[in-house]
């Protein structure tokens, strides 16, 4: 097939193909007329029909860029966004959200089939997003002394915008060079407006950009998130050092340019060089440091470094559907790895006897613990564990007896092989396993099921519209 292929094919031709599938890393599937395969860069949609030039020739396969879109397909719409394609984030806003659920079903049912082994299984159609628009409860930006020239600006002689100055999201692949944001569609309308008065005020004050590769400057990060069950706004801004007066006035601006907002303002103050949001001090500029939110009926503190789910709404109809897996009954003991702040355990502890939250990481069971005294919910515990050693497990499973349920959810990594091991030695009746990452779902699940477990029920969940990403919720019920 290779020397077939790279006898009829050569690097730098233009080829003419239907887009019928979606693939891994941005790009998209279609065959020519004498069936070869192509792997098409760039922003496509299922059912273009396009021009594209080669760029390499594979073992079995041909990799090309398109050119040009000969025929649009019925499921393109043009996006809202000024700086899509260029901006990384909503990659897939120029196509409807109906097509967007069925792409995102059929990525979950590919890697189970192809990756996993996985036959005759029903995916069930993704859970959409109750408005695919400003649903965001947190965004990140980033502040740079270099900004990202958009295509059009490179020819002009006077930019409307200052070079030296941008606040929005980082290029991708690019640490450096920030694009400019004006608006952005996923984020809430509060948020662009405090994105609109911090940088009003930041050219005013003159205050100096963060230049990455010289580690200087003052502004480096803004960091926005909104409570839906408050409407409360809390606005980090991360700088280089700390000007008590100065937020002070930054603080009064913000007041005076969104009236009637309820809002708190910190300050975090980072010297190290990196571009990460999070400081090594903290200071309180406005109301108490925290927002506080609501997932079901549990009540959760947010400050500025805390994680948190980013879609509220969308997070809900998770836990509930983690809820509805797992089928708990009043006495079921259930343990939950990779527990985080405790979020999916205290929804589950208020539905079973026992929920035990497993983590490795100090900071997040102790954050746990402090939920589940806010909440007061008595029979959650939580315990610092690495889940690669099964002998971890020993003194909880003494105290607590093993679990008839498991949810585990991982790391987009997905689990350590000797994490799955260990699970699978617990031998619970249910497993409800989370997933951001089909292929790694597929690649766990297809190792669960050597140890006399089988896989029933497989729901997505679209937490992130407009872009690949999907969430997914597999039930795993042991056999024996």
């Amino acid at each position: 097939m290779e020397n077939n292929l790279r006898d009829r094919y050569r690097k730098g031709e233009r080829i003419d193909l239907d887009i019928s599938d979606i693939a891994e890393k941005d790009r998209c599937f279609g065959r020519l007329p004498d069936g070869a395969g192509v792997l098409v860069r760039g922003t496509l949609a299922v059912g273009d029909r396009v021009s594209a030039k080669v760029t390499k020739v594979r073992s079995g396969y041909i990799e090309a860029v398109a050119l040009e879109i000969l025929a649009p397909s019925p499921d393109r719409v043009e996006p809202r966004c000024p700086v899509f394609g260029v901006c990384g984030g909503c990659k897939w806003m120029h196509v409807t959200y109906d097509a967007q659920l069925r792409y995102k079903r059929k990525k979950v049912l590919d890697a189970l089939e192809h990756i996993g082994g996985f036959r005759g299984i029903e995916v069930q159609p993704v859970l959409p997003a109750p408005s695919p628009w400003h649903y965001r409860n947190k965004v990140e930006l980033s502040c740079s002394s270099k900004r990202y020239l958009m295509p059009e600006e490179l020819s002009l002689e006077k930019l409307e915008k200052p070079k030296d100055f941008a606040l929005g999201f980082h290029a991708p692949g690019n640490f450096e060079k920030v694009l400019e944001i004006d608006t952005c569609y996923i984020a809430t309308e509060a948020m662009n407006r405090a994105l609109d008065v911090t940088r009003e005020f930041a050219l005013e004050k003159g205050l100096s950009p963060y230049a990455a590769r010289e580690h200087s400057g003052f502004l480096r990060n803004l960091v926005l998130r909104q409570s839906r069950e408050h409407d409360e706004l809390m606005v980090n801004i991360v700088t280089s050092s700390h000007d008590g007066a100065l937020m002070k006035e930054y603080g009064e601006r913000l007041a005076a340019g969104m009236p009637g907002r309820k809002m708190t303002v910190v300050n975090n103050v980072t010297a190290r060089k990196n571009t990460v949001a999070v400081g090594e001090r903290e200071y309180t500029v406005v109301g108490n440091g925290s927002i506080e939110e609501r997932l079901g009926d549990l009540h959760f503190r947010i400050s500025a470094n805390s994680f948190f789910q980013t879609n509220t709404s969308q997070a809900e109809a998770l836990y509930e559907g983690i809820v509805a897996m797992a089928g708990l009954k009043p006495d079921d003991t259930v343990y939950d790895l990779y527990c985080g702040t405790g979020t999916i355990t205290l929804y589950l502890a208020r539905r079973c006897g026992r929920a035990v939250g497993l983590e490795i990481v100090e900071s997040s069971i102790a954050d746990a613990g402090e939920n589940a005294a806010r909440n007061g919910i008595s029979n959650a515990s939580f315990y610092r564990i690495d889940l690669k050693d099964f002998e971890n497990l020993l003194g909880t499973l003494d105290e607590f007896g093993p679990p008839r349920v498991v949810v585990t959810d991982p790391p987009r990594a997905g689990m350590h092989p000797k994490a799955l091991k260990t699970m699978v030695r617990l031998q619970p009746e249910t497993i409800v396993y989370v997933s951001c990452n089909p292929a790694n779902l597929a690649r766990d699940g297809k190792e669960i099921c050597q140890s006399d477990y089988r896989l029933e029920e497989v729901r997505p969940v679209d937490m992130f519209p407009h872009t690949s990403h999907v969430e997914t919720l597999a039930r795993f019920r042991r056999t024996f």
